[in-house]
C-alpha cells in the first residue's frame, strides 16, 4: 500500500500539536490511506517538542525533529522533505488552517496520475485587509518578475516522491518552497480549500517578518530587480540629456535657469536613484555571500521516533 508522508513545520505550537494526529486519523483512516507524520520543531521556545515526543510514544509512524534554533519555516519544510519515506508527501501547517479533510482529495488526484497537487485558497479566512492587500501585492510582483502565477497558492500541497527528490537535490541555501514547486514543473492540478480558523494563538507572521520574507523570495527567485538598476540609469540619462539641452538653449537665448531649486531637485533625484540601485545590488551580493559560505540550511539538535517506526528500520 502506498504511504503518504505528512510534513508539519511547527513553531511555538504547544497547544495545537495535540490536535493534529486525531484530525489526520479522522480524515484519512476512513479512506484507508496509510500515512506517516513528520513534525519539524523550528526552535520553539515553548513545550512544542516535548508534546511531539509524547505523541511519538502514543502513536505509530510519527517522527519529530527539533532545530537548534529558529531557522525559519522554509528550512523546516526542507528538513521534512529530506526526512520523508513515503511514496508521496504533503506539507501542511500545524495550526490546522490547512484542513485535514482536504487530504483525501489531494491523495486521490495523486492516484490519478498528477505529480503535484496544489492546494489553492478558495477563501483566505479571517485575515486583515492590510494582510490581504500585502499578500496580493507580493504575488502580483512575483508573477510580474518571474512569470509564475502563484496567486492564492500556499505551502499546502501534495508532491510525488520524484518531485520531492528533485527538490531536495537543489543546492541553493535560500529556498522558496512555493516558487520552486512551480519551477520544477511536472504534471499538476489544483484543489480548492477554505482556510480554517486558528483554534489556538495567533499568526507568527508580523508585518516586518512578512516584508523580509517577501523581499528575500523576490530576490531569490528573480533577477528582474537588477534590471531595474539599468532602467533607472536609462531614465536618468534621458532626463539629464533633455534638461541639458533645455539649459543650453536657455543660456544661448539669455534666459538661463536661476536659483538652487533645480540643482537641489536633481541632486535628490539622482542621489535617490543611486541609493536605490546600490540597495538592490547589495541585496543580491548578500544573497551570493550567504550561498558561497555553504552553511547548512538547518541544524537538528534532537529527534524522536515512534517505537513501531524504530523497530521497522
Amino acid at each position: 500500500m502506498p504511504l503518504l508522508s505528512i510534513v508539519i513545520p511547527a513553531y511555538n505550537e504547544e497547544e495545537s500539536v495535540a490536535y493534529v494526529l486525531p484530525a489526520l486519523h479522522q480524515a484519512l483512516d476512513p479512506e484507508g490511506i496509510a500515512f506517516e507524520t513528520v513534525f519539524v520543531d523550528d526552535g520553539s521556545t515553548d513545550g512544542t517538542f516535548e508534546r511531539i515526543a509524547a505523541i511519538c510514544k502514543q502513536e505509530r509512524n510519527v517522527r519529530g525533529y527539533r532545530f537548534s534554533r529558529n531557522f525559519g519555516k522554509e528550512a523546516a519544510i526542507w528538513a521534512g522533505l529530506q526526512a520523508v519515506r513515503g511514496d508521496c508527501c504533503v506539507v501542511m501547517d500545524c495550526d490546522l488552517q490547512h484542513p485535514p479533510g482536504v487530504l483525501p482529495q489531494l491523495y486521490r488526484q495523486w492516484e490519478g496520475g498528477f505529480e503535484i497537487v496544489e492546494g489553492v485558497k478558495k477563501s483566505r479566512g479571517k485575515e486583515s485587509l492590510a494582510y490581504k492587500a500585502f499578500s496580493g501585492l507580493f504575488y502580483r510582483l512575483i508573477a510580474t518578475l518571474s512569470g509564475l502565477d502563484m496567486r492564492a497558492s500556499s505551502d499546502f500541497k501534495l508532491l510525488d516522491r520524484r518531485v520531492v527528490e528533485e527538490l531536495t537535490r537543489l543546492g541553493e541555501r535560500n529556498t522558496f518552497f512555493r516558487g520552486l514547486s512551480y519551477w520544477v514543473g511536472f504534471r499538476s492540478v489544483k484543489v480548492e480549500y477554505d482556510v480554517a480558523p486558528r483554534s489556538f494563538g495567533g499568526t507568527k507572521w508580523g508585518f516586518f517578518k512578512l516584508t523580509k520574507y517577501a523581499v528575500n523570495n523576490m530576490a531569490g527567485f528573480s533577477t528582474a530587480p537588477l534590471q531595474l538598476v539599468t532602467v533607472l540609469g536609462g531614465v536618468l540619462i534621458v532626463l539629464s540629456t533633455g534638461l541639458g539641452i533645455q539649459t543650453l538653449v536657455r543660456f544661448i537665448i539669455g534666459h538661463s535657469l536661476e536659483g538652487f531649486t533645480t540643482t537641489i531637485l536633481l541632486i535628490l533625484l539622482i542621489g535617490g536613484c543611486v541609493m536605490l540601485s546600490l540597495g538592490i545590488i547589495g541585496l543580491y551580493i548578500a544573497k551570493i555571500y550567504e550561498e558561497v559560505k555553504q552553511r547548512p540550511r538547518y541544524i537538528i539538535s534532537r529527534s524522536t521516533e515512534s517505537p513501531s517506526t524504530e523497530s521497522g528500520d
